[in-house]
C-alpha cells in the first residue's frame, strides 16, 4: 500500500519469504488452530469461522460470511470485525512459514461497506522477513476473487516462542490446551496466533 508507515516497510536487509517444506500443500484447508479462536474456531458461536486454505508460495486464501452478529451499523459489518478477519487471515500465513508469531502492528484501510450476508474473499501473502519480523499484506473483496475491494491491510508479525502464550494466557485455557490427549490438536493450539 502506498501509505504504508515506516514500521511496516521491510528494512533493506529483509529477505524474501520461503515456504517451509512441511507447510500445507497449495489448496489444502488450514483448519482451526484452536477451537475457541474467535477467527477460525468452530466453538465460537459468533466468531468468524474463517476458512483458509494454502495458496502458492507464501500466500493463502480465506473466506468468511458476515453474519448479523458481526454488524456495526444496521446491515453492515463492524469495522473491528473486518479488521479481525484481516488479522486472522494474515496470521494464518504463519502456517506456511511454520513459525509461531503474533501481530505486532496492523494497518487497515476500509474501502467500502460490507453488507451482512456478504462473503468476504481474502487473499494474503508474506512479502518479506527480517530476523523475527514477518511483513505481510492482505486484500478483502466482496463476493469472490474478482469482486470489488472492500478492505486492505499491511501487517508486521513477530516470531515468538511458545512461552509467550504459556506465560501470558489465562491458566484455565492454557492447561486445557496442554492436557488435550490429541497430540496434534495440542501442538496446533500454540502453533500460530493470528
Amino acid at each position: 500500500m502506498s501509505g504504508t508507515s515506516s514500521t511496516l516497510r521491510p528494512p533493506a536487509d529483509a529477505v524474501a519469504p520461503v515456504r517451509h517444506p512441511d507447510a500445507p500443500a497449495p489448496g489444502e484447508p488450514l483448519g482451526s488452530h484452536y477451537e475457541h479462536c474467535f477467527g477460525c474456531g468452530g466453538a465460537q458461536t459468533h466468531g468468524l469461522n474463517l476458512a483458509a486454505r494454502a495458496g502458492e508460495g507464501v500466500k493463502i486464501i480465506a473466506e468468511f460470511t458476515v453474519q448479523a452478529a458481526h454488524q456495526g451499523a444496521p446491515g453492515l459489518a463492524h469495522g473491528g470485525v473486518l479488521a479481525s478477519a484481516l488479522d486472522e487471515t494474515l496470521g494464518s500465513l504463519n502456517w506456511l512459514l511454520r513459525t509461531i508469531a503474533v501481530t505486532g502492528r496492523l494497518e487497515t484501510d476500509f474501502v467500502r461497506p460490507v453488507p451482512v450476508d456478504t462473503v468476504l474473499y481474502l487473499e494474503a501473502e508474506v512479502t518479506a522477513v527480517a530476523g523475527r519480523k514477518i511483513y505481510s499484506t492482505a486484500t478483502g473483496r466482496i463476493g469472490g476473487p474478482a469482486g470489488p475491494v472492500a478492505v486492505r491491510a499491511d501487517a508486521l508479525f513477530l516470531e515468538v516462542k511458545v512461552d509467550h502464550f504459556i506465560d501470558n494466557g489465562r491458566e484455565e485455557e492454557i492447561q486445557a490446551a496442554m492436557s488435550d490427549p490429541d497430540q496434534l490438536r495440542r501442538a496446533r493450539a500454540f502453533e500460530v496466533n493470528p
